[in-house]
């Protein structure tokens, strides 16, 4: 499992939000400066974030983004499923079901499941919180 850089960037995007909300709406071009990322590739993956509910916007000269909710509410693992889809280790676990014709015989597939048992219970209790304060 590769997280691709826009869910690495998209935790980034949401953690600026939430270190500068008390400023309000954030500015995409601040966003950019701060967290190194091209305008463009940001507002492809805050239009994302967007139209999850995980950010609203607002136009206009003090306009940007910001949360929708508390940073205890996001978890890490709802962040990268959004942009990423699928974290499953293996193409036969994407999206929950076994596609493999394999599956009722393959001696592997018990430890790939409990693999992506793991990793998605871990990163389901991580909270943009818990990075903000460690």
């Amino acid at each position: 499992m590769m997280i691709s850089t826009k869910g690495r960037y998209a935790l980034r995007i949401m953690l600026d939000l939430a270190q500068n909300e008390h400023k309000g709406y954030v500015s995409v071009s601040d966003v950019s400066s701060r967290q190194g990322i091209s305008v463009k590739y940001l507002e492809t993956i805050v239009s994302i974030l967007n139209r999850a509910g995980f950010v609203e916007s607002m136009r206009g000269k003090n306009g940007g983004y910001k949360l929708t909710k508390k940073t205890t509410e996001y978890t890490v693992g709802s962040v990268l499923k959004l942009t990423e889809g699928s974290l499953a280790p293996v193409n036969c676990l994407q999206q929950g079901s076994n596609k493999c014709a394999k599956e009722k015989v393959c001696l592997t597939l018990p430890i790939w499941v409990n693999l992506d048992k793991i990793v998605d219970d871990y990163l389901e209790s991580v909270t943009l919180y818990d990075l903000l304060n460690q």
